[in-house]
């Protein structure tokens, strides 16, 4: 019988520092709470990384891989473009906890640096871009109507989902978030064409 081995010293650094960025922001989280949290000595992290920068552009790019995974799951699955991105907009979420690349955005520190605000603008553009090809896809297909934009359409439902996490957690409620992906799936519906409204 095999045993997986525990995850060395630079991947528990990593993770640990992608749950406190998450939990505390960049500001908040300090060289020593990564250290406690990832249960290593205090040489450790300078032997992997330069710094405490260094070591936050690691997770936020671990982060930003993994949220680009997940919605790639829900956008390139089946069915028409109205069920791909309900998967997406529907699909398992922390909405209290908010959005852990959403997060990044509200530190001074991350947006200031070019470097360390560069996963962020890429993950957002990324997911913009895919969810206005999925759109796009299904107007050729004669799935949504031809009037729809496919770029304002996708900014809209990245907009949703990240007002949606800030309106629950200001409400300690996911309800608010609920609604609002319920509001957008209304709108997109009223987009769908008669033929796929009856096969859908």
């Amino acid at each position: 019988m095999s045993t997986q081995n525990p995850p060395d010293t630079r991947e528990r650094l990593i993770r640990s520092t992608q749950e406190l960025l998450w939990e505390r922001g960049y500001v908040g989280t300090s060289p020593k709470a990564i250290l406690e949290r990832a249960g290593v000595g205090q040489g450790s992290m300078y032997h992997h990384f330069s710094g405490k920068s260094a070591l936050a552009l690691a997770a936020i790019r671990r982060t930003a891989e993994d949220l680009r995974r997940s919605a790639e799951e829900c956008l390139g699955g089946p069915g028409t473009a109205y069920d791909r991105i309900a998967a997406y907009l529907r699909r398992e979420r922390q909405v209290l906890r908010g959005c852990p690349i959403g997060r990044m955005t509200q530190d001074r520190d991350v947006v200031h640096s070019p470097e360390l605000r560069q996963p962020l603008d890429e993950l957002f553009g990324w997911l913009r871009g895919r969810i206005a090809e999925v759109l796009a896809e299904g107007r050729r297909r004669g799935e949504l109507s031809a009037a729809l934009d496919p770029a304002a359409g996708a900014a809209a439902v990245a907009a949703v989902v990240q007002g949606g996490y800030v309106l629950a957690r200001a409400a300690d409620d996911a309800a608010p978030f609920d609604a609002a992906v319920q509001g957008v799936l209304t709108l997109l519906a009223a987009q769908r064409t008669p033929a796929a409204r009856t096969t859908g």
